[in-house]
């Protein structure tokens, strides 16, 4: 299953640009055996701060039959280990793709909002898009690792 990182804008080089990908990289070679694959994908709306473009670039980015699920302080709050076992229902049951949506600087645009399978937060607090790709980076390499049984994951 592919495991899409869908973020508005592009990060310049930088702590979190690097930690992105660090993480990304652990989670595609913890993942490969677990039939898992992880990509960032950036789009870039113009002008940007376009909710309403931002939003028709993310759905274009995400493939059919893909699970949307969008990164909202107002969604669901999962432990790291629901979020593996969510991850491995949905590989199970044989979907093809999960994207988890990231809106720009301004939020996501209410169009993503509707079509989002689930609203995940990391916490009731308010995080810098930058750092939440981080965040979700960690979050998917610890799901992998967890599904592996790696001993990273500590509970």
């Amino acid at each position: 299953m592919d495991i899409l990182i869908v973020a508005a804008g592009r990060l310049r080089e930088g702590p979190e640009t690097a930690l992105t990908r660090d993480y990304l990289a652990r989670a595609n070679s913890a993942g490969r055996r677990l039939g898992l694959a992880f990509k960032l994908i950036e789009i870039e709306a113009k002008p940007p701060g376009d909710m309403r473009r931002e939003a028709a670039e993310t759905l274009k980015a995400t493939p059919e039959g893909a699970v949307r699920a969008l990164l909202d302080e107002r969604g669901e709050c999962l432990g790291s280990r629901a979020l593996a076992e969510k991850l491995a229902a949905w590989r199970d049951q044989g979907r093809p793709a999960l994207a988890f949506w990231i809106g720009g600087a301004d939020g996501a645009a209410q169009t993503l909002k509707d079509q989002a399978d689930l609203k995940l937060a990391f916490g009731r607090a308010t995080w810098p898009h930058r750092l939440v790709r981080a965040m979700l980076a960690e979050q998917l390499y610890r799901a992998s690792t967890i599904l592996g049984q790696s001993p990273y994951h500590r509970d």
